[in-house]
């Protein structure tokens, strides 16, 4: 073999390695988890201010159904069509099979059980900002949600996006734990920062992606197209939204503007959730919009 044939392979193997590592799938650290003891009560609200339901329950589910977490809504993209799998604690089925630190890993790593990571259809990008204990509380409280058997349907997506090892490169750009709102704080702000970033994950659907699907955090919560490429979600930086703290709270409770128009589309459900949360909550979150740039 000549040395250039050599010299081509040798680059392409450092480069197959490089791949490898860099993209293994990462695990939160056990200890953070050692000796948590998750409380379903404190875990109710974020079950809600986490959106769970809204994405896992059945597309045609309301009022106790709502807590059947058997999955199959579909969500279209320009990357495919994903589902959203079983995560009721069916054993067979679910995730009642999963200990404490698989279910971190899941949620805020985006990595299964068995190590593969998982499509950030699943906002493990701003879960993953979420406290260790909150995580804990959140399993308890699934736990206690009626069990489906319903099986989980595969995603509808093609290649390259079957490549699930690529998705190390992609949380490598785009998930990272910094959050978005920096500086001295007051506790309502953190707050709000931590339901809006975090828990919420307001970003997910109020930032414009680039081409490769990872949120543009230069122009946080400035609108942008809905993954469907139907319709947008709207600008609510202070640029934009000129309603008061007081505005933004009544429509997160009851879901009327200050312009006597209704909430709809998928918003709807998240006011459903925050009108279930504490009004502080809401507050929290009001006040923590007006500290985002503004972007007209």
């Amino acid at each position: 073999m000549s040395r250039l044939p050599q010299a081509v392979l040798g680059v392409a193997l450092l480069g197959a390695a490089a791949f490898w590592l860099l993209t293994a799938p990462s695990s939160v650290s056990p200890s953070d988890y050692d000796g948590l003891v998750g409380d379903a009560k404190a875990g109710e609200s974020v079950f809600w201010a986490a959106g769970c339901a809204s994405c896992h329950a059945a597309a045609d589910a309301s009022g106790p159904d709502e807590l059947v977490l058997a999955g199959g809504q579909k969500f279209a993209t320009g990357f495919g069509t994903f589902v959203a799998p079983n995560i009721s604690p069916d054993k067979q089925h679910g995730i009642g099979g999963w200990t404490l630190v698989q279910f971190a890993n899941a949620v805020t790593q985006g990595v299964s059980p068995e190590g593969e990571h998982l499509y950030p259809a699943l906002p493990y990008a701003a879960y993953n900002k979420m406290l260790p204990q909150d995580v804990a509380d959140l399993k308890a409280f699934m736990d206690t949600l009626p069990a489906s058997a319903t099986p989980s349907a595969p995603h509808e997506i093609s290649f390259p996006f079957t490549i699930r090892r690529a998705l190390g490169l992609w949380k490598l750009m785009f998930a990272s734990t910094d959050w978005v709102i920096t500086g001295d704080l007051t506790p309502e702000q953190t707050r709000g920062r931590y339901i809006a970033e975090a828990l919420a994950h307001c970003g997910e659907c109020h930032t414009p992606r680039n081409a490769l699907g990872g949120v543009q955090r230069g122009k946080w919560l400035a609108g942008a197209t809905n993954p469907d490429g139907k319709g947008k979600t709207p600008n609510i930086t202070p640029g934009k939204l000129t309603w008061s703290a007081a505005d933004v709270v009544e429509y997160l409770t009851s879901g009327f503007t200050p312009e006597f128009d209704s909430v709809g589309g998928h918003m709807a459900h998240v006011v459903e959730n925050m009108a279930k949360l504490p009004e502080s909550d809401r507050q929290a979150v009001a006040a923590y919009l007006q500290l985002v740039p503004p972007v007209k």
